[in-house]
């Protein structure tokens, strides 16, 4: 039962920044760390709900409810995923060989492509949200869950880039098949709730963020031999944006 506790705390401290106990990170304590992974967008989730039933009571102006929404993950997280996004996208765009691309993985230097990501994924992002309709923040608040859950069923089932770094550490020292019958598990309770809050919303949803896995797949191994840390960073980022944007657009649509 401890090592489970421990894989617990050291999920929450390692993916985002809410306090907990120490926890030494030897192999007993990592076999489970990625069950925990998605639980964490379970807390961005509760979070957001609760932001978004505080900024309605209070009356806050649209631009500042939607900032502080689109912020919230962010500050969580620590940001540690958007930095895998940025940091991918530098080695993408780089058009190196994949041994040159995996060396800007570790640059602790921020590129000029980051940059404009960076801006670029904020803007779209707040204008999602701010265009996004309050009876469709529920499945959002899904939407984070099943990011992590296929992004951690990503690190246990893709080939590793290397033999080294975060990716290659959790995956290595994970029980694999428990850790895929548990994302398992939560990709299918996901869907199930989407599919229940709205049917054609929720299917979209995960349309779209299949989509997104498959793509992902498909250019990690193409431009990096398999994946990292880093790119399963830039696959919850990109996945979260694209789910977000489907059921804003499908929002709107659907009346």
């Amino acid at each position: 039962m401890k090592p489970i506790i421990n894989s617990f705390i050291i999920a929450f401290s390692m993916y985002s920044k809410i306090p907990m106990p120490k926890a030494s990170w030897d192999e007993d304590n990592m076999k489970y760390v990625m069950c925990f992974f998605p639980m964490i967008g379970a807390v961005i989730g509760i979070v957001i709900i609760g932001w978004n039933y505080i900024g309605n009571v209070l009356s806050i102006s649209r631009v500042l409810h939607t900032i502080i929404m689109v912020l919230i993950p962010i500050v969580i997280t620590g940001g540690i995923h958007m930095d895998g996004f940025l940091d991918t996208t530098d080695a993408v765009k780089s058009y190196q060989s994949s041994e040159k691309k995996l060396e800007i993985l570790k640059d602790p230097h921020t590129g000029a492509f980051a940059i404009i990501a960076c801006v670029g994924y904020y803007f779209l992002t707040f204008g999602i949200w701010y265009d996004m309709k309050s009876s469709n923040i529920l499945i959002m608040v899904i939407s984070f869950i099943l990011s992590r859950a296929l992004s951690g069923f990503a690190v246990v089932t893709f080939p590793l880039a290397k033999n080294s770094g975060l990716a290659a550490t959790f995956s290595n020292q994970a029980k694999k098949k428990a850790t895929r019958i548990t994302m398992l598990f939560f990709i299918v309770t996901c869907v199930i709730g989407m599919i229940f809050i709205n049917p054609y919303l929720g299917t979209a949803c995960f349309v779209s963020a299949m989509v997104v896995f498959v793509y992902c797949r498909h250019m990690a191994i193409k431009e990096f031999g398999g994946i990292t840390g880093d790119i399963a960073g830039y696959f919850l980022q990109v996945c979260e944006l694209t789910m977000a944007f489907c059921v804003m657009i499908g929002g709107k649509l659907c009346g």
